[in-house]
């Protein structure tokens, strides 16, 4: 009689100490991905004073619109919580399209090829960036799934797993297409 009650306990710890990894290793993947995210937004903010000094040196007086991108950069480099970081790099996204479209006013700066390379490395950013957040998302889709699945629902309130939240887009019209020919 003691055989079986140890075995249901042994295989009982077993499933638990299963249960309980896959909900860290989810976790973790969530934190890594997230991570993603932030490595793609250094190297945009490490690109925005270069095209800024690329394009002031051909705009000047859309400097309202560089100095709008600066001071957005700038706030972004200060400590802040998560939620207000995803208003900010959203308001930087919309306001790199606007620096964009201001290039269709200066045919000349269309043709500088320092403008030109730099354009296309952030564009190229900006897709990095889509992919991490769409990477992110998968990761707390994967997660949140988990946390709310029986029986790792139980091992999660254990031991107080909670749910990621989605990166989501803050203003409905950024889900638009935007109107920029480059």
């Amino acid at each position: 009689m003691m055989v079986p009650i140890f075995l249901i306990l042994l295989v009982t710890a077993v499933i638990f100490a299963g249960i309980f990894n896959s909900l860290i290793r989810y976790r973790n993947l969530t934190h890594e991905a997230k991570s993603g995210i932030d490595v793609q937004l250094k190297r945009r903010h490490d690109l925005i004073p270069k095209i800024v000094e690329v394009v002031k040196g051909y705009a000047g007086y859309e400097s309202n619109l560089l100095t709008h991108v600066t001071d957005l950069r700038t706030q972004l480099s200060a400590p802040q919580n998560s939620s207000n970081a995803h208003i900010l790099e959203n308001d930087l996204s919309a306001t790199m399209r606007q620096l964009f479209a201001v290039a269709e006013s200066y045919p000349e700066l269309k043709a500088n090829q320092n403008f030109s390379q730099l354009q296309k490395t952030i564009s190229e950013i900006e897709d990095q960036v889509q992919l991490a957040r769409r990477y992110y998302n998968g990761t707390v889709r994967n997660y949140n799934t988990a946390v709310q699945s029986f029986p790792a629902m139980l091992v999660a309130r254990l031991f107080n797993f909670s749910c990621a939240e989605f990166f989501q887009i803050e203003y409905a019209t950024e889900r638009l297409v935007p109107d920029i020919t480059l």
